[in-house]
């Protein structure tokens, strides 16, 4: 199991965080996380953006950026 420090809302404080036996399959890299002091699980889940393209406003031409 893995830990980390993370604040508990529950515990109002940093607690220790650990990773739960994972019945998805995940192992180690589980985004489930349980308080060790209360039992308050968080999910931990991270996204992926594509970044947006600078300088093209939508609905206009392109010439008509370059006019503007």
């Amino acid at each position: 199991m893995s830990e980390r420090e993370l604040y508990c809302d529950s515990c109002q404080g940093v607690q220790r965080f650990e990773t739960p036996p994972c019945v998805d399959g995940h192992g180690a890299e589980c985004p489930e996380l349980v308080c060790t002091r209360c039992g308050g699980a968080v999910l931990i889940a991270t996204f992926t953006f594509r970044a947006p393209r600078l300088g093209q406003a939508r609905g206009q031409s392109p010439a008509r950026r370059r006019a503007a």
